[in-house]
């Protein structure tokens, strides 16, 4: 067997998880993932309630859910939030909510983006420079303050919420876990924690976006009470960062691996000039491109999940990944002709979340910047 291969546990993982998403539309497939498969369970450990399995198996969900477009909250919960909670390192709370996030009862969600420093910068608010919500220390507890945006969100508000937020002033490092306080280089001041919120936001509003299929929300803390989880925010935010893109990278390898698919059914009963467009040779070769470049997409997102979302894969995927889907999602509108923009038909839906999923986490050229950082190509300081 070829490294980039699934095993067969992982194939019927895939079969398992499909079968589900073709029975259970939209947001009513949660539970039977959860509860039959087990697939929020998959990357917590054993000893909190998990099944203790890898950044592979989550990518194969994930590329399932890539091919429904499913809207079900498994990057935001399974994916972020659990992801949080373990790079926290706070046991007791690992303990408290990772059993119920594994089993699915418990939705959560990351409160992590904001308006960018630098609206023309790639990053696009998910660079650490760009987090500015604020941290007050009031006796044990915190009270934040900011604006979260495109928070991922299932269909009603979260019933677990974590945010990153600067500290002010930053902890004693004898009385908080974590490195002691200071001034991150380059994120701003007040170093960055990890919080969970321990009443309700200010506000909690999914917005209207342009991907139907991935609602997004928007979240407002007005002196919300909160607890500590983490003091190394950044080094949270790191890890996250990269379980978000490994993540990502299989859904889009997914969905794009879907798009070709119903490209080349549509070649072979669409009929011009007496004859199936896909048996003419110029549409055999724009074929035949998407195909390389979903074969290609899929290698990177496959080799970032073996490696366990280490930064320099995960970067590549993301960035590989989003345009790889974002041609094939545009290649599918152009062959599927005037039919493929319709409201009624599935091309557009996919080109709009190949657009969406591209930009979250930061756009293909902030991680391109990223992994040549990672490889020393760019100069520091």
């Amino acid at each position: 067997m070829r490294p980039l291969e699934l095993t067969p546990e992982q194939e019927e993982l895939r079969d398992a998880v499909r079968a589900v998403l073709a029975r259970h539309p939209g947001h009513t497939a949660w539970a039977p993932l959860t509860a039959q498969i087990g697939a929020a369970a998959l990357a917590v450990p054993e000893e909190y309630g998990g099944l203790g399995c890898g950044q592979a198996e989550v990518g194969v969900v994930m590329a399932e859910l890539g091919r429904a477009l499913s809207p079900v909250p498994y990057l935001g919960s399974a994916v972020l939030t659990a992801g949080a909670l373990l790079a926290s390192g706070d046991r007791e709370a690992c303990a408290k909510h990772l059993p119920d996030l594994a089993e699915g009862t418990v939705v959560g969600a990351l409160a992590w983006a904001e308006a960018a420093a630098d609206p023309s910068a790639p990053g696009g608010g998910w660079e650490p420079g760009d987090l500015s919500a604020r941290a007050e220390a009031a006796g044990a507890d915190w009270l934040l303050t900011g604006r979260k945006q495109y928070v991922l969100a299932g269909p009603a508000e979260p019933s677990l919420l974590l945010a990153f937020a600067r500290m002010d002033p930053a902890p004693d490092p004898g009385a908080a876990p974590g490195p002691g306080p200071g001034t991150e280089p380059g994120q701003g001041p007040g170093r960055l924690g990890l919080f969970e919120l321990l009443a309700a936001p200010a506000a909690f509003t999914v917005r209207s976006t342009m991907d139907r299929t991935r609602p997004l929300a928007e979240l407002t803390l007005d002196r919300t009470p909160a607890r500590l989880l983490s003091a190394d925010g950044a080094g949270v935010l790191a890890r996250v960062r990269d379980l978000a893109c490994t993540a990502l990278a299989a859904e889009q390898t997914g969905a794009a691996a879907r798009a070709l698919e119903a490209t080349v059914r549509y070649a072979k009963e669409r009929v011009q000039f007496g004859r199936p467009i896909g048996s003419f040779q110029a549409v055999k070769h724009r074929l035949a491109d998407l195909h390389t470049a979903v074969e290609g997409a899929r290698s990177l997102a496959l080799a970032a999940a073996a490696a366990d979302a280490a930064p320099e894969p995960a970067a590549a995927a993301k960035s590989a990944c989003s345009e790889a889907y974002a041609y094939v999602a545009g290649e599918m509108i152009q062959l599927h002709g005037g039919v493929g923009i319709t409201w009624e038909h599935e091309a557009h839906e996919y080109f709009k979340r190949a657009h969406g999923s591209a930009l979250l986490f930061g756009s293909p050229a902030a991680h391109r910047e990223r992994l040549a950082a990672l490889l020393g190509f760019l100069p520091t300081g």
